[in-house]
């Protein structure tokens, strides 16, 4: 057995421990006995458990799988093809899209839009809006891409887009009331517990869709590696491999920041860790580790968002940060040296 799938069990084994874990433990305390009979299917002696259960924390783990799985695998997919260490989710603008969608809602908007006898608020309102803005960036980065064939050009046009989306964000956070201002603000911390369980399905679904893509593109990404010219000598078209790669991070990044708002760090960090860990740049190898090792970290984020217990919950975005940064900073040393 090599070290590439030495890693690769370790590290689904891992997934498979954190997961488990954060079905037993959370802010309210249910004997691990009680909840192994209630993932069996009986009854325990009091419903708001299995409430707990069902409706909250496998909902949640969920979530934080996939969610942490599909922002590490869109990292890697904007590292190898820009062949930028820095890059992620966050460079081209997808996520700031997305969060300009939720800012007109909350903050120009009040939190409700209304036509005539159509109405629509709360969550479900600033899902659309996530998403319409994400995917509106994603399709303008597409239109870019058939301009611009060098692939530095098109990342500093999506840096540009991105600061002219926060441009627009502070602005409306200028005029907007103190109520929607912190209602904004908390959307931005980031949280897991948004997918609830009849949402989980369409959730699940699209970031599936999107995970099926990403590895559809391993022998393209693969070839890549040698250089532009090189991969279109072996027949990959980099025109048309980029319009897919574009469209398989926009939507693992536009549907992860609709329904858990934006998630700092996984997509930029996790590639590089998967890196260290597996030792190797084949992505047939790379991918899957990256795919266990975001899940692995977003997970073990959601466990520790809980540890205040009963008097509340960490944010998420204060906890990604303080795991990541030093994944950048070693990685940034490594470069220098």
């Amino acid at each position: 057995m090599n070290k590439e799938t030495r890693y690769g069990i370790g590290l689904a084994i891992l997934t498979a421990l954190l997961f488990a874990a954060n079905l037993f433990w959370g802010s309210v305390h249910i004997p691990a006995t009680a909840v192994w009979d209630i993932l069996c299917g009986h009854e325990t002696d009091k419903a708001s458990w299995s409430f707990i259960i069902w409706e909250n924390r496998l909902p949640q783990a969920v979530t934080a799988l996939l969610c942490g799985a599909a922002l590490s695998v869109a990292g890697l997919l904007l590292q190898t093809a820009f062949r930028n260490p820095l890059a992620g989710p966050s460079i081209l603008g997808i996520d700031s899209g997305a969060s300009l969608g939720v800012a007109i809602v909350l903050l120009l908007w009040g939190g409700s839009l209304t036509a005539g006898s159509f109405s629509l608020g709360g969550f479900l309102l600033v899902i659309c809006a996530a998403l319409t803005g994400a995917l509106f960036i994603t399709g303008l980065l597409l239109f870019f891409s058939t301009l611009l064939r060098n692939n530095v050009m098109l990342l500093i046009t999506g840096i540009m887009i991105s600061y002219l989306t926060s441009s627009a964000i502070s602005l409306l956070n200028y005029m907007a009331t103190d109520e929607g201002v912190h209602s904004y603000i908390i959307w931005g911390m980031g949280n897991f517990s948004g997918v609830s369980a009849d949402r989980l399905p369409a959730f699940a679904t699209s970031l599936l869709i999107g995970l099926g893509g990403a590895f559809c593109l391993t022998k393209p990404l693969n070839a890549l590696l040698l250089g532009d010219r090189y991969a279109e000598n072996l027949g990959i078209s980099i025109r048309r491999t980029r319009t897919l790669l574009l469209c398989t991070t926009g939507l693992l990044t536009a549907v992860c920041t609709a329904f858990c708002g934006p998630i700092a760090f996984v997509g930029l960090s996790v590639p590089h860790l998967a890196r260290l860990l597996t030792g190797t740049a084949n992505h047939r190898s790379l991918l899957p580790g990256t795919l266990f090792t975001g899940a692995s970290l977003t997970l073990l984020c959601n466990l520790i968002s809980t540890l205040p217990g009963e008097s509340g919950l960490i944010p998420l975005n204060v906890i990604t940060p303080v795991l990541g940064a030093p994944v950048i900073i070693y990685v940034i040393l490594q470069q220098k040296r």
